[in-house]
């Protein structure tokens, strides 16, 4: 699965990791492989299951509205 590097430097910039938020931003691509860089994912606590299935809410309420 992708996930957008900016959905997950918005979620660690929520939780008030800027600093890790601007090392994600600068050494990710600009689509993140949850496979491949599932280690890293974790090790930033953070779940791709429920960032993808945020991402999928956001997008619908964006076509929705």
């Amino acid at each position: 699965m992708l996930i957008d590097k900016a959905t997950i430097v918005a979620t660690l910039r929520t939780r008030g990791l800027t600093e890790r938020a601007d090392w994600v931003d600068r050494q990710l691509p600009p689509l993140v492989d949850t496979a491949r860089n599932a280690s890293l994912l974790r090790m930033l606590g953070l779940d791709p299951e429920k960032i993808a299935h945020q991402t999928s809410a956001e997008h619908l309420e964006v076509v929705s509205s």
